[in-house]
């Protein structure tokens, strides 16, 4: 079963324990203007998460630049605005094509995000149950077109999401 983005947003908003109000801000600082009433219905839990077709009306879809939005304005709630480097102005990331890579992107970010060293990530790995080696974090963390590159999948974001909630929420 794989895991949505509106999934992602609920267990990352559960793990770090975000307000409503915070949520909103941080989509903002992504650059999407949201209502507290509509990241209310992005964080409504499908009641089947396998069938997506019965889709509930009042559920928002968060695409993948939505999502990617929200993690990049998440780096700006954590550590704030950051001045454009000289020759670096206005770079725009390359928006996402599958969804296998918003996993990497989820770890790149919420380690920006959360100034996480290799060592804190493969602890957050642990507390969930599984054992990531340096090398397998790396290649996860690495640009797509690397060689060493490795896709995220569901486990592993999922599992990260999990010892978040650990580490965050005791």
């Amino acid at each position: 079963m794989s895991m949505s983005n509106n999934d992602i947003l609920i267990r990352l908003r559960y793990a770090l324990d975000i307000k409503d109000i915070d949520m909103v801000e941080i989509f903002e600082l992504g650059g999407i203007e949201v209502t507290k009433e509509e990241v209310l219905k992005m964080l409504i839990k499908s009641k089947n998460s396998y069938h997506d077709e019965v889709e509930n009306e009042d559920v928002i879809k968060c695409n993948n630049s939505m999502l990617e939005s929200f993690l990049n304005g998440f780096i700006t709630f954590k550590r704030g605005k950051q001045d454009p480097k000289p020759g670096d102005a206005g770079r725009q990331a390359a928006p996402l094509k599958t969804n296998e890579s918003v996993n990497n992107l989820l770890l790149k970010k919420l380690k920006i995000a959360l100034a996480l060293t290799s060592e804190d990530m493969i602890d957050m790995f642990e507390g969930a149950g599984i054992k990531v080696t340096k090398g397998e974090l790396s290649a996860l963390l690495r640009k797509k077109d690397h060689k060493n590159y490795k896709e995220c999948g569901d486990r592993y974001a999922r599992n990260f999401l999990k010892g978040l909630a650990v580490k965050y929420r005791g």
